[in-house]
């Protein structure tokens, strides 16, 4: 009976470290991904969205009205029509289940901070930016 349990329990460990390391793998991958995203942001490259972003993903937020457009094309205008400037980038919090998952990421700027959230999917071994919802925060000086 004593050498059931040890097997069932080792059985139980490494089932569970196998979950753990594939959940890791993945929020590396998806660190990877948001990184694009930062990189795109941080230094106006614009061929990084193309990267982090799938081709359709949309991209929502309230403006003087509610807006709804391409992410990728979307991002690069804005990049390509605008200087770089200091960006600090934080990583808030990623939600992992199977090959869907959330972050929660921050933009600080001098006066304003954007605050997105990023929908990913995990297309074709590949995670993917699907969609992104923001907002703005005014700075109080």
């Amino acid at each position: 009976m004593k050498k059931i349990f040890v097997t069932f329990t080792l059985i139980l460990i490494t089932f569970f470290m196998t979950q753990v390391k594939a959940q890791t793998t993945d929020l590396q991958l998806i660190e990877g991904t948001i990184n694009q995203y930062f990189d795109g942001m941080i230094n106006h490259n614009a061929a990084s969205f193309e990267k982090a972003f799938h081709p359709t993903a949309i991209m929502k937020w309230n403006g003087e009205k509610y807006m709804e457009v391409n992410a990728v094309k979307a991002l690069s205008d804005y990049v390509n029509a605008n200087p770089t400037v200091k960006t600090k980038t934080r990583i808030v919090n990623v939600n992992i289940v199977g090959d869907a998952a959330n972050a929660h990421l921050e933009l600080e700027y001098e006066t304003f901070t954007f605050i997105d959230f990023m929908h990913l999917m995990k297309i074709e071994g590949t995670w993917k930016i699907v969609s992104k919802t923001y907002t703005q925060v005014t700075k109080d000086f």
